[in-house]
């Protein structure tokens, strides 16, 4: 079980220089990535195992605690026991997590630790049943969808239940269409420039580039994904990149129609890794780990730039968002900059956060 400190932040203890002030809902000690909150308002969060053999890889937050989620069995899996527990009925290295509007949570299962190899059968898509605390429902990804170099990143799910959408932030970036009737899942845009990180861009931290001890620097594919309210239009950008690109979800669900000559250019994000469509107002949040940011997007104004909202520096690599119930938008903070990847100094277990903050005018 991960100990996880809550502590609210009054107004005067807030280091925001904008119009929304954030407020610290938990402190995890280990690499947290993603968060949703369910629509009865549980909270759940999980731990990619990057750079630690992470005890607890999915959990769920209660009074200040992450308890294994949805239960310690699942969680077993271990680097170290590798040949002894199951990947394909244990978590393994999970990305996302993400709440339907049915009411479920869905788990988005990488299964590639470290960002490296993918472990045989582990790459899936568990549809959790709130109500009863059991996996209803696994997809399973083969190497067709998952090969080797994917990193599965995150999903959004079709207001009528019937498809998913998946980014591939690994090697060679992709989308993910899984029809849900059915379990079948094909790879498009595969190799696409849209779903590939841009030469052009260099990733900066702290006043200069973002690199590893051996020089490489932020590779991150296809990565950051939303979905339009009415289902209608998919938005997706890689992290190493600056592009926000959409595309409608009724090419996306026709096998054999040219996506790619319906893709738009949106506009200019920055590199960016969260988006989140608010279901209160329809703008886009977008989480900017250049500049310790969260800034939004009015996508009925088509053109029209991006407006910051949270300007902090606690926001150290602000990653995924999630809305709840009454419209509070929460964000974690990975600290990916902070990272064994990027930083050999830094411990194995690297603490990290998650934040709330009220949109203006709600």
């Amino acid at each position: 079980m991960l100990a996880a400190a809550v502590a609210l932040l009054s107004l005067t203890d807030v280091h925001a220089d904008e119009r929304a002030a954030l407020t610290q809902v938990a402190s995890f000690a280990h690499q947290v990535t993603g968060v949703t909150v369910a629509r009865d308002g549980r909270i759940f969060v999980n731990f990619p195992r990057w750079t630690e053999d992470s005890a607890v890889s999915v959990g769920e937050l209660k009074n200040g605690q992450v308890v294994p989620f949805p239960n310690a069995e699942w969680n077993a899996w271990r680097n170290a026991k590798k040949d002894e527990v199951t990947a394909s009925d244990h978590w393994v290295c999970v990305q996302s997590v993400v709440a339907d509007a049915h009411g479920d949570v869905w788990v988005l299962d990488a299964a590639a630790p470290a960002m490296g190899a993918v472990v045989k059968d582990g790459p899936k898509l568990v549809r959790i049943d709130l109500a009863t605390n059991r996996p209803a429902r696994t997809i399973a990804f083969d190497e067709t969808v998952a090969p080797q170099g994917s990193y599965l990143n995150d999903v959004r799910f079709a207001p009528d239940g019937k498809t998913a959408y998946l980014t591939d932030s690994g090697a060679k970036g992709a989308l993910v269409v899984v029809d849900l009737e059915t379990g079948s899942s094909r790879r498009v845009l595969d190799g696409h420039p849209s779903t590939q990180p841009d030469k052009a861009v260099t990733v900066m931290y702290d006043g200069k580039p973002l690199r590893r001890p051996d020089g490489r620097g932020v590779e991150f594919s296809a990565d950051g994904l939303a979905l339009s309210g009415d289902g209608a239009t998919l938005y997706w950008q890689a992290i190493k990149g600056r592009t926000l690109y959409s595309v409608p979800t009724s090419a996306l669900r026709t096998p054999g129609v040219a996506v790619a000559d319906q893709i738009v250019s949106v506009g200019d994000n920055g590199p960016a890794d969260g988006l989140l469509i608010s279901r209160r107002d329809g703008r886009m949040y977008v989480s900017s780990p250049q500049d310790d940011s969260i800034k939004v997007r009015d996508l009925s104004n088509r053109g029209s730039p991006l407006a910051t909202v949270v300007h902090d520096k606690r926001l150290r690599w602000p990653d995924t968002f999630t809305e709840g119930p009454d419209g509070t938008i929460y964000v974690t903070t990975s600290r990916i900059q902070d990272s064994a990847f990027f930083e050999p100094s830094a411990p194995a277990a690297l603490p990290t956060t998650l934040w709330s903050f009220k949109p203006t005018g709600s």
